[in-house]
């Protein structure tokens, strides 16, 4: 418990991280042990590849999954994912390892392909396409900053381009807010750290760490039109050049898609016409102004046909719809600008964004964005900074089939505002409802590799109400959740595929912190499918759920069901409740109703309480289960009467693990099982629940 009991000054910490009003970044399996050891990770091998010297048959994943243990869930997405552990190689398959700072960890499904020089990873297409996709990393810069590296692309048994991949946008390192320098001293030697269990500068003899300190956000991706189209069976061969600057090219996966032609808008203000530049040499930001303006006028919508364009600041849209020929074809292209002063909300940095005004302007309405593009130049985390690919208030509005890449965030909503519908969308960075979005959406839309909660809605100061989030695909979150939930009224979280989330998280968070409104009303968590999750948390030293509860500043009691979802190869629980140890007597988890519920696979527990309250279950069948079913420390008190966490047994709820049936008589209601730490037995891959009920 003394370990517990230090998670509040990270926590605390944690909190003052969180409270300015943009937090999520992005600059773009069986081991669970915490790694300690913090030198620039050259990636641990397990060996070459199995497939070397022939063309491996496709091996289509969703999520590194069977597609049929996904099937209608997760985003509606145009490209089949290949991962490079599955394909042809004669480079070494690092991983699986989900442990914290380790190229491994951050890849999908925890494992990639490292090449050295002059090694080769090769796809075979289980469809046509003409465009590709490709994850990677290369090694930073010694002194930070990034690298470039060629990576040779042969299509069909024939050279066909050289990307140019960069190390730019990867590569943190340190404490929050982060560092973009390998070689930096702690950034906050006053906070606790878990890697000595001390604070720094409050320690004699100060402890030595090593250097450098967290490196992390390994990974980027890259795109590429091939000029051609491909058939299925074709092979696609991805090389490290003998003479590459980068000492090793890490291959996470391809995503390969067939792309149609370039969407032509006729009857519109087209941004040429008033001076926008296709080439990216000149700076069309006043073009672009001027072609809103005009299309305002004349009830119009603007079109950007392909081409690259440059836009180093803010487009202000307001009642416009603005239309471009696809995401493949145009791109808004941006450098992030240092301002002179900083502007009244904070920022001292400036960037390309579609950006609505103000909420306390009155917003903007009607605006629409499709087909395009924004590719910003963010290399560091600067909370204040609006550096987003889109922003503002934007109120009874749609945004459709955007790429948005290395921005801050994704899409950062600041309310009151409402009538929002994101769809059909690919996000390097992130979306987030932050203050009083109400009666909006995020449908069929992609996110991967977050430096922060993937999907948020974050309720506060005014309360988010009435918005779902259904049927998305998050992945690879590197910080904290792949869909985390801030308090707020009758929201839905429906239909999403959740994987990979690596530290200080979880593939779904529902909490009330960071100053957030309460849970009122009805919350349905319906119909997700997570895998690799329920982590390690670094700071309180256990192991986190698949889902978790999280009562840090006020109760959580609203009408809150959890139906339908399926938890997959949980590292560690499939479910958590938990307080924070200094509140653990004033705040509880109260009513949470879990339903229909599979659990394939826990290191530990199916249910790890760790606060006081109570919880029902019904028809929860669990198989693979490494722990005792219930691991039920409530509040930590430890009272002759059983736990303060109830758990209430509705019946249907069957199966279990190592111990015998994961919800057993003896535990009910209220027996303590507490072991804050039991071993870790990871579980066999997923697989297909024969026999199951229709109900699952």
């Amino acid at each position: 418990m003394a370990r517990y009991t230090l998670h509040a000054a990270a926590g605390q910490v944690r909190d003052r991280a969180r409270r300015p009003a943009r937090t999520i970044v992005a600059v773009t399996a069986a081991a669970t042990a915490l790694v300690l050891g913090f030198g620039v990770p050259a990636p641990a091998a397990s060996g070459p590849s199995a497939h070397v010297g022939r063309a491996a048959a496709p091996v289509v994943t969703r999520a590194a999954l069977d597609p049929a243990l996904v099937a209608g869930r997760g985003a509606d997405v145009d490209f089949d994912e290949q991962e490079a552990e599955n394909a042809s190689t004669d480079g070494t398959v690092i991983g699986p390892d989900r442990s914290a700072y380790t190229l491994p960890s951050e890849a999908s499904g925890r494992s990639a392909v490292r090449l050295a020089p002059g090694q080769y990873v090769e796809f075979t297409l289980p469809r046509a396409a003409n465009a590709l996709t490709v994850r990677y990393s290369v090694p930073d810069a010694p002194g930070g900053g990034g690298i470039t590296a060629p990576l040779d692309v042969a299509a069909g048994g024939r050279h066909r381009a050289t990307m140019t991949l960069t190390s730019r946008y990867s590569w943190l390192y340190n404490q929050y807010p982060f560092s973009n320098d390998p070689r930096g001293d702690l950034l906050h030697p006053d906070w606790w750290i878990t890697e000595c269990g001390c604070v720094p500068a409050a320690t004699t003899p100060a402890p030595t760490v090593d250097k450098p300190f967290r490196p992390s956000h390994f990974y980027d991706e890259q795109r590429l039109l091939l000029g051609r189209r491909y058939a299925a069976g074709d092979t696609v061969r991805l090389t490290a050049p003998r003479n590459s600057a980068a000492a090793w090219t890490v291959i996470d996966l391809l995503d390969s898609q067939l792309v149609g032609a370039p969407h032509v808008e006729k009857r519109a203000a087209n941004v040429l016409a008033f001076g926008a530049d296709p080439s990216g040499r000149r700076d069309a930001g006043d073009a672009f102004d001027r072609a809103v303006a005009y299309a305002k006028k004349r009830h119009l919508k603007v079109y950007v046909p392909p081409g690259t364009y440059e836009v180093n600041r803010h487009i202000v849209v307001d009642d416009v719809t603005i239309v471009g020929s696809g995401s493949w074809y145009t791109i808004i292209k941006g450098h992030q600008v240092t301002l002179d002063t900083p502007a009244p909300d904070g920022s001292v940095h400036t960037g390309v964004g579609f950006y609505g005004k103000d909420a306390a302007d009155g917003g903007s309405h009607r605006v629409h964005l499709s087909g395009f593009t924004v590719e910003g130049d963010v290399r560091e985390r600067v909370d204040t900074d609006q550096v987003n690919a889109i922003g503002g208030a934007l109120t009874d509005s749609t945004i459709d089939g955007l790429y948005l890449h290395h921005t801050k965030v994704g899409m950062w909503f600041d309310g009151p505002m409402s009538g929002l519908r994101v769809t059909r969308t690919t996000i390097a960075d992130g979306v987030n409802f932050h203050t009083g979005v109400t009666d909006s959406s995020v449908t069929d839309t992609f996110v991967r590799n977050t430096g922060d909660d993937g999907l948020a809605m974050w309720s506060e100061k005014t309360s988010d109400a009435r918005n779902v989030f259904a049927h998305n695909t998050v992945q690879t979150p590197v910080l904290a959740n792949g869909i985390a939930l801030y308090g707020g009224t009758d929201n839905t979280v429906t239909g999403n595929l959740i994987a990979d989330p690596v530290r200080e998280g979880s593939a779904i968070q529902v909490g009330s912190r960071f100053g957030a409104q309460p849970f009122t009303g009805h919350l349905r968590i319906t119909d997700n499918t997570t895998v690799r999750s329920g982590p390690f948390e670094l700071n309180w030293k256990i192991g986190l759920g698949a889902i978790w509860f999280y009562a840090l500043e006020r109760d959580i009691d609203a009408d809150i069901e959890v139906s339908g979802d399926h938890f997959l190869d949980n590292t560690y629980n499939a479910i958590m409740l938990v307080s924070d140890f200094p509140v653990k007597d004033k705040y509880a988890i109260r009513g949470v109703r879990f339903k229909d519920i599979r659990v394939d696979g826990t290191g530990t527990s199916v249910l790890s309480a760790r606060s006081a309250g109570s919880a029902s279950f019904e028809n929860v069948d669990a198989r693979n289960v490494g722990a005792v079913g219930i691991n039920n420390c409530g509040a930590f008190n430890f009272p002759a009467s059983g736990s303060e966490f109830l758990v209430h047994d509705l019946g249907g709820n069957d199966g279990g693990g190592t111990t015998g049936p994961w919800l057993a008589s003896w535990e009910l209601p209220n027996t303590i099982t507490c072991d804050d730490r039991p071993p870790v037995v990871p579980p066999p891959a997923p697989g297909s629940w024969a026999g199951a009920s229709s109900a699952h």
